[in-house]
């Protein structure tokens, strides 16, 4: 089992910025992806961000491009989602997900249990 602990979340205004991290716990693999979720009252969960825990290789939601970086710290089993230029439409509840296959940015093993970021006008 993998266990994920998110947090970096909050309340902030239009055009601030935010990094939620996300902390990996038991049976943490070397290779495998990352990656950040959302959900939005009332609407389905949405992929964000990815990242390959060997190379980095990462993928993202065409909205957040240019805005969001990920990064990982292997050492650390530790990934993190910068958020700059956040916009009303970002408010929801991130999660951190993970999975053993490499490149698997849609499909994930083990979820986290989310951090709520709120971004006011």
């Amino acid at each position: 089992q993998v266990q994920l602990v998110e947090s970096g979340g909050g309340l902030v205004q239009v055009g601030d910025s935010l990094r939620l991290s996300c902390a990996a716990s038991g049976r943490t693999f070397s290779s495998g992806t990352m990656g950040w979720f959302r959900q939005a009252p009332g609407k389905e969960r949405e992929f964000v961000a990815g990242i390959s825990w060997s190379a980095g290789r990462t993928y993202f939601k065409d909205s957040v491009k240019g805005r969001f970086s990920i990064s990982r710290d292997n050492a650390k089993n530790t990934v993190y989602l910068q958020m700059n230029s956040l916009e009303p439409g970002d408010t929801a509840v991130y999660y951190c997900a993970a999975s053993p296959r490499l490149y698997s940015w849609h499909e994930y093993d083990y979820w986290g249990q989310g951090t709520q970021v709120t971004v006011s006008s």
